[in-house]
């Protein structure tokens, strides 16, 4: 996780804590103003996580997965 935050800093010229903070409001304020369609928020529930909302490195974990097991890809 610590290199995917690393290289998203860098690339943007900000701290790591900043690019956490900025995907976490993204992903609160997706989870709490979802479109008003049963789509989103199914895809929302399939996201594994311990609370209301994902944390930023839950929503990783499950996309990086995702893609993994869709497209065979290795780390």
């Amino acid at each position: 996780m610590r290199k995917i935050y690393r290289k998203i800093a860098r690339k943007h010229g900000v701290s790591v804590a900043e690019v956490k903070c900025q995907m976490q409001d993204a992903i609160n304020a997706a989870y709490r103003n979802p479109p008003d369609n049963g789509v989103t928020r199914a895809l929302q529930n399939r996201v594994p996580r311990k609370g209301e909302i994902p944390t930023a490195d839950e929503f990783i974990r499950y996309g990086a997965e995702k893609i993994r097991r869709e497209y065979g890809a290795s780390e």
